[in-house]
């Protein structure tokens, strides 16, 4: 697969579009990496099951980066709950483990993908419903957010996304404002890309078929040209969502997780 010039035209818009959307609502990125990854390496003659698996651990990768970006203008602005970013974390580390070492490399692409679309397909309906939680309702205790931390990473790793389509939803349904929901959620998906990260180097070191300079599953110059762009972004995004009102925050969330499911499931079923 060579890497021309339109190629890095491709991911560069990409890693823009991501970082921006990684800032504004929480998502690491991801859910739009993902998608569009899978189209770009699927044109270039990579196999099917080898280029959604690909997209998924390369879009994760990118978010070590792209949260770094992200959290820095969320914290600045006092946004981040870190008490819970410290309950969830350990959870969140097992989890990915757990997903990108084992189940990740067990799974063939196409059911990835059409998880990844049910998934988030369910999330979106859950945002744009709105529900409001009881008022009595707090984040639950120790065990709890790590049983709850170990769900998140999993998931997270098994669709190569930050988290926030799950961790946004389940913080607002513990009465933590959707502000401070995005803004820590974009501080959790360090911990999340990093577990995830280290696994599919492991879980893909050795296959046969990838493309060159790839680390594992991980595809080394797609992370390099969109991990650099979307960090320009993130802070402009992260900016975007102190601006919004919340009621629009949510509606914007759920309908790119939308738009994103149905390619996703599209790309699956037809794998």
């Amino acid at each position: 697969m060579n890497f021309e010039p339109l190629l890095i035209v491709e991911l560069a818009a990409l890693g823009l579009a991501t970082g921006y959307l990684a800032g504004l609502l929480g998502i690491g990125g991801g859910m739009l990496i993902g998608p569009f990854l899978t189209l770009i390496l699927s044109h270039r003659s990579l196999p099917s099951d080898l280029s959604i698996k690909m997209a998924i651990a390369t879009s994760m990768a990118t978010i070590m980066f792209t949260s770094i970006s992200s959290v820095r203008a969320h914290h600045a602005r006092g946004a981040v709950r870190w008490d819970i970013v410290k309950g969830l974390a350990p959870g969140i580390v097992l989890g990915g483990m757990i997903a990108s070492i084992g189940i990740f490399s067990l799974l063939k692409g196409a059911w990835l993908a059409i998880f990844f679309s049910l998934f988030v397909g369910f999330s979106a309906t859950q945002m744009f419903l709105d529900k409001k939680p009881k008022p009595s309702r707090q984040m639950p205790g120790t065990a709890g957010q790590i049983a709850a931390g170990t769900v998140i990473g999993c998931l997270s790793g098994l669709v190569g996304a930050g988290g926030g389509f799950i961790s946004v939803p389940f913080m607002v349904a513990h009465n933590v404002l959707i502000l401070n929901a995005v803004a820590t959620s974009a501080a959790l998906g360090f911990p999340i890309a990093l577990a995830n990260t280290v696994g599919y180097v492991v879980s893909g070191s050795g296959l046969s078929g990838l493309p060159p300079y790839s680390l594992g599953y991980i595809w080394l110059p797609g992370l390099a040209v969109i991990a650099t762009c979307s960090v320009l972004t993130a802070p402009l995004g992260a900016k975007m969502a102190h601006q919004l009102p919340i009621a629009k925050l949510k509606k914007v969330f759920a309908t790119v997780l939308y738009g994103l499911s149905a390619y996703m499931l599209f790309k699956g079923l037809s794998s």
